[in-house]
């Protein structure tokens, strides 16, 4: 038959086919495993390791004080008229 599609593949296709499978496997298998529950292993033990995780509250004004003494130190260039 004139015009048909034809049914023969290529290995060329095959393999490109077969790569583009992986790349949207490899860009979705972050949401694929949340969904599935395969991940909660992951999630527990990142939820002990932050439970030693503490806020340090530090004072701002500390800071910007040694921001300002730090600048102020720094050498200069005077221009000449």
């Amino acid at each position: 038959m004139p015009g048909a599609y034809p049914v023969r593949v290529t290995p060329i296709a095959i393999v490109l086919l077969l790569a583009a499978v992986v790349l949207v496997a490899a860009t979705e298998w972050p949401r694929f495993s949340r969904r599935t529950g395969l991940d909660t292993r992951v999630r527990r033990e990142r939820k002990r390791r932050k439970s030693h995780l503490r806020v340090v509250k530090t004072e701002t004004d500390d800071f910007a004080k040694a921001v300002e003494r730090d600048l102020a130190a720094l050498p200069t260039i005077d221009d000449r008229d």
